[in-house]
């Protein structure tokens, strides 16, 4: 059984966060699919049970919450009449929130758009906060239910809701959204101040985890194939962004602005996550 050295999973890592796929991750390491694959999935794990220990107490002020659209295996559409109903297949929505202060990702949930997964990701969010919050979302239903639920009253909690134009139909702006026109701050529970009622900051968090995450990237056959490395990709992604990767505005990493961390994190680190027995690897 050959070992791989932490330098040398680093550099998987690095290339899978970069927005690698698998094959070309092969082709630049010279490591084997099997093994980057596997390295995928135990660093995907380590790096889910580290943000589930540590991201605990947060002092979020004000946090703001959104889905991301993308899917596994192939799209609704197309799923063939033999895995009609089958889990882990067709739209995935990646529901996730964002300090607007320290721009930390303190949660997120892979899964369907629903009443259940609003909740699953609310009550995730809400186990995570250290005192009351004020919170953001859009105009989706089960938010207000899953809010509801999950806080009670000990929240400050609002809806902007977007108003959009008219499609035009040409075929030029099919991949185009419709045009925002307006948006109405609709408060919901406690006291939210209006002007920080807002869905900025976690909209372009989606753009970053678009241009980051290859899985997320629209109109190519980079979408997963798998659910579960789907939410293994989306770990790492969340712990490089926490803990690795520099904001441009704050300067240094969101971990190290929220105070859960005194350094910027090297890719290396991340990789030490593991278990001793887990870095062992045969090729």
């Amino acid at each position: 059984m050959n070992r791989l050295s932490i330098e040398d999973r680093a550099k998987v890592v690095n290339c899978l966060i970069e927005g690698c796929s698998l094959r070309s991750t092969v082709r630049l390491t010279g490591v084997a699919k099997k093994t980057v694959s596997r390295i995928l999935v135990e660093v995907g794990e380590a790096c889910a049970a580290f943000h589930d220990k540590i991201m605990r107490n947060l002092p979020c002020k004000v946090v703001q919450v959104d889905e991301v659209w993308s899917f596994t295996y192939c799209k609704e559409a197309n799923i063939p009449e033999h895995l009609q109903g089958q889990d882990g297949i067709g739209d995935t929505w990646t529901w996730i929130a964002i300090d607007a202060d320290s721009k930390l990702i303190p949660s997120w949930h892979v899964g369907l758009r629903d009443l259940n997964a609003a909740c699953n990701f609310i009550h995730d969010l809400k186990s995570r906060l250290a005192s009351r919050v004020q919170l953001t979302s859009d105009g989706f239903a089960p938010y207000l239910v899953a809010v509801e639920d999950a806080f009670g009253a000990d929240i400050d909690y609002a809806m902007l809701v977007k108003l959009y134009g008219r499609e035009t139909g040409k075929a030029e702006t099919r991949y185009s959204p419709p045009v925002c026109i307006g948006a109405r701050r609709r408060k919901k529970i406690g006291n939210p101040d209006r002007n920080l009622v807002s869905t900025s900051f976690v909209e372009r968090q989606n753009l970053t985890l678009r241009m980051t995450n290859r899985r997320f990237t629209r109109l190519t056959n980079a979408f997963s194939k798998k659910l579960e490395n789907h939410k293994h990709m989306m770990a790492i992604y969340a712990m490089n962004y926490n803990f690795a990767r520099i904001h441009q505005t704050l300067r240094v990493t969101p971990a190290m602005e929220a105070g859960i961390t005194n350094h910027v994190w090297s890719i290396n680190e991340i990789v030490e996550l593991l278990e001793p027995e887990q870095m062992k690897v045969s090729e």
